[in-house]
């Protein structure tokens, strides 16, 4: 199973790449957006636990979206002042604190 994930993650890099060579470059921004990684996810917690955990599960995959589009407004907004790299690992910075918000507030509405 792990040769099938790695796999896919490859072939994940090589579509964007393609992509982003092409006039077709902003489809390389919604590439990573397929669900792939969500797909094995859901697989394995499906397989092996009850379907309320998937349905738990999913419910946290619908507010997994928050920290991305915080993540893409702030590299939007800081890229034009700071350029690429700082804007960059400035979204990273915001993904991070954003998923951490998201997760002791899940952790406190479960409790």
């Amino acid at each position: 199973m792990i040769w099938l994930k790695m796999l896919i993650g490859a072939l994940m890099v090589l579509v964007i790449q393609l992509f982003a060579q092409t006039r077709f470059f902003y489809l390389a921004a919604l590439a990573p957006l397929f669900p792939t990684f969500t797909l094995i996810s859901h697989f394995i917690v499906g397989t092996e636990r009850s379907s309320a955990d998937l349905k738990v599960a999913l419910i946290f995959s619908m507010l997994g979206v928050i920290p991305h589009l915080i993540y893409t407004f702030v590299v939007f907004f800081s890229i034009s002042y700071i350029g690429l790299y700082k804007a960059l690992l400035l979204g990273v910075v915001a993904w991070t604190v954003a998923a951490a918000v998201l997760v002791v507030a899940w952790q406190y509405i479960q409790a």
